[in-house]
């Protein structure tokens, strides 16, 4: 007999609506947010990454969230920072009796906790970066591949970020260690299967109203309190185009064509590697996004009831 879910997880594409469905959920379970969001957790990084605080705000009441707007903007976060924060979170939501539910995008940080990947706090190894530093990215990466396989460019977009990937490797394979305690987690995850038409009209539309909601205001903002153009280059799609356009880099006239294809492009990689999740082990309960909301949530007591008997 299953002890019942101790987590509940909501994922799926951008613009597909989970965040609200995770509102709801927690308000009818007496449950709190966790994000699992790799650029939400930025302050001052609002309109550009969806945080829409207000959809927090259910049957006149707040529901609590966290991992958001938890460190600033023009910091690199990372997958070592995020597992330490979620089990911080997670415990104290759990310590005080209320329900967890983690709800994002970013595939690696959902599957990190999902199946409780090792973290450790890897040194750094002076030998080997002053041995690898003259390689060139194209060389590092093929050396990184010879560790493990690559499942998204992120470890690779920059040498200095490859040598540092090849670092924790390389720590992993010469010291024998367990992972950091992780959580027992009983989880059952929801995803929210948004067809394609409706996913692309959601994407454009919601990009609309971001720029007329202030978008490129918010970019400036950053840009005047310091923060370098490549640094928020880096945070990729609203960050990166609205900066190019912002610097002179990109014509107004095709920053939103650009931006709006790039962002159905990330979508479509988001649902690539939630399928590959499932290939690894992960079952995922797909609801349809067309589905009333209500409807969603009543469906997902029912699957967290099942998972009791």
């Amino acid at each position: 007999m299953k002890s019942g879910n101790n987590l509940i997880t909501i994922l799926g594409p951008t613009a597909c609506g989970k965040t609200k469905l995770a509102v709801a959920l927690a308000d009818v379970i007496d449950g709190e947010i966790l994000s699992a969001d790799s650029r939400q957790v930025y302050r001052g990084m609002d309109i550009g990454t969806g945080k829409d605080l207000e959809d927090y705000t259910i049957n006149g009441r707040t529901i609590p969230y966290h991992l958001i707007d938890i460190v600033p903007a023009g910091y690199k976060y990372n997958l070592f920072e995020f597992q330490t924060d979620f089990i911080n979170a997670y415990n104290n939501i759990v310590q005080r009796g209320k329900k967890p539910v983690m709800c994002g995008g970013t595939g690696l940080y959902l599957e990190s906790v999902l199946k409780g990947y090792r973290m450790l706090a890897v040194p750094e190894n002076q030998e080997l970066r002053n041995r690898l530093e003259n390689r060139s990215l194209s060389e590092l990466t093929d050396i990184l591949k010879q560790y493990k396989e690559l499942h998204n460019t992120t470890d690779v977009d920059t040498t200095k970020r490859a040598i540092r990937a090849i670092e924790i490797e390389e720590y992993y394979k010469e010291h024998a260690v367990e992972a950091n305690s992780f959580p027992k987690l009983n989880n059952l995850v929801i995803g929210i299967d948004i067809n394609r038409e409706l996913r692309r009209e959601s994407i454009t539309k919601r990009l609309q109203q971001r720029i007329e909601g202030g978008l490129i205001e918010e970019v400036q903002k950053l840009l005047d309190s310091g923060i370098g153009a490549q640094d928020l280059i880096y945070y990729g799609l609203e960050y990166k185009y609205v900066t190019l356009y912002l610097t002179g880099q990109l014509e107004y006239k095709y920053f939103f064509q650009e931006l709006n294809v790039a962002i159905h492009q990330f979508a479509k990689r988001q649902m690539t590697w939630f399928r590959g999740m499932e290939r690894r082990g992960i079952a995922i309960h797909w609801l349809d996004a067309a589905m009333p909301i209500q409807e969603k949530v009543s469906e997902i007591i029912k699957l967290t009831q099942n998972d009791q008997n």
